[in-house]
């Protein structure tokens, strides 16, 4: 069996390289250390520092409660550090990927290069619901990334991911794709993963699944492990496609604005389908049309089972939900869909959502945790306010004190009437004086 499996690397090795592999005894050995050698360069290694205001109790504060009980005088600020991964797209321009969960509280980001090279990287863009972020470095002789077709990848194709596990410097596994669009997961807020067995650890995260002609077919992004161990052979990777969908508008606009196509779905199951009277036995079944949407305006029903989006097999409502969130506000979607066991071609465009509200990563990473948003004042629906919508515990929203409820009067004392004022005010600042007022009480909150 040994032997067999040698005899398809080989064949495979042939097909794909002009080098020459090492000979043992006169007989040629497969090797990727060609491929290898061509990669490596374009995958980076990422490590971060935020400043993170350290709690205190607030006796600590007092100069004479210190004095009294010869406390010594201690930092406010912690620099913690991550480490992770990333890929340079192109060359020419600086581009660099990797996964917004290595960036996202990050006040400064530093690239290494694999020539040893360390530069000082500005944020482009990230989005946290798909997990993607994009990076500019300046520096000279970058190497990028050719970029495979990921809906061409089959189960069972070989791969490899590059990355930096537990931070000690390159390392690459192989492995072949175990499945493919994987969701449903919780992972990410949109989900499509490649399943790889190619070993895939902490610090790899943002790393470059390739296949064996050395192009990148998807980003390293997670890993299956029960409790909390290493790798188990179950990786996860964002497909190139899908990657660079973001990649465009978060170049473009430094974010991505989401749409909305007016419809709740759900899965379509055997039962339905005979409901239905229907033979199709994957799709997403339309349970509700919002009015007033484009849907409506498209002519979509509840009770239609929706199966192909822009050419794209719709398998469940996952798959529906990535067609919609993954495209640009204005695009034009083409929907194949099964009415009355008849198929049924319509075209819908997204448009804006009417309800506003932003992460507040996105607009400062002292705001990570906290959702933003705008709405209308209960007794007078001319006037807008902008308030928190959330905060997740343990988030720097959360340490800054910031609360559920919570309306934002003004920034860096600058009047806020709306969300785009609030961004506005708030971008590029070094802080952020918040006048906050919590019900009857107001108060002033300094994040920096």
């Amino acid at each position: 069996m040994k032997y067999v499996f040698l005899l398809v690397l080989m064949t495979i090795q042939s097909a794909v390289y002009s080098a020459l592999p090492a000979q043992v005894d006169g007989q040629q050995l497969p090797s990727l250390a060609p491929m290898v050698e061509q990669v490596v360069p374009a995958v980076v290694n990422i490590s971060t520092r935020s400043h993170a205001s350290i709690a205190q109790n607030p006796l600590l504060n007092d100069p004479f409660f210190r004095r009294f009980f010869n406390i010594p005088d201690q930092p406010r600020q912690a620099r913690p550090q991550s480490l992770g991964s990333g890929v340079v797209i192109d060359a020419s321009k600086g581009y660099v990927i990797t996964n917004h969960h290595v960036i996202g509280r990050a006040d400064e980001i530093t690239v290494t290069l694999r020539d040893g090279r360390a530069l000082t990287a500005k944020l482009l863009g990230s989005d946290p619901e798909a997990d993607v972020a994009v990076l500019q470095v300046k520096a000279e002789k970058l190497t990028d990334l050719k970029l495979a077709n990921s809906d061409q990848l089959k189960v069972g194709d070989f791969v490899v991911a590059i990355g930096n596990p537990f931070g000690l410097g390159q390392t690459v596994t192989s492995g072949i794709v175990s499945a493919l669009s994987r969701s449903g997961l919780g992972i990410e807020g949109y989900e499509d993963f490649i399943q790889t067995d190619a070993s895939i650890n902490p610090g790899n995260s943002g790393g470059a699944l390739v296949n064996l002609k050395g192009e990148l077919v998807g980003m390293n992004t997670a890993i299956l492990a029960p409790g909390g161990g290493g790798n188990v052979g179950i990786g996860f990777a964002i497909p190139v496609n899908m990657v660079m969908q973001i990649v465009d508008q978060l170049v473009e606009h430094g974010e991505v604005s989401r749409g909305v196509l007016g419809v709740v779905t759900q899965d379509l199951t055997p039962d339905l389908a005979q409901a239905f009277g229907i033979k199709a036995r994957k799709g997403a079944v339309i349970s509700r049309v919002v009015p007033d949407s484009p849907a409506q305006a498209a002519g979509m029903k509840s009770g239609d089972v929706v199966i192909e989006v822009n050419g794209r097999k719709i398998d469940n409502s996952m798959d529906m939900r990535n067609a919609v969130g993954l495209v640009r506000i204005g695009q034009t979607l083409s929907i194949r869909l099964i009415r009355d066991n008849k198929e049924i071609s319509l075209k819908a465009t997204i448009e804006e959502s009417k309800q506003q509200a932003i992460a507040g990563e996105k607009i400062s990473p002292r705001l990570a945790g906290a959702v933003i948003g705008q709405v209308q004042d209960k007794e007078d629906s001319t006037v807008m306010r902008v308030v928190i919508l959330e905060v997740q515990q343990g988030s720097p929203a959360w340490y800054a004190r910031l609360q559920k409820g919570d309306e934002i009067l003004s920034v860096n004392q600058k009047t806020v009437r709306s969300l785009e004022d609030f961004r506005r005010h708030a971008k590029g600042s070094s802080q952020l004086l918040l006048n906050i007022q919590r019900g009857s009480a107001a108060l002033f909150i300094l994040l920096k």
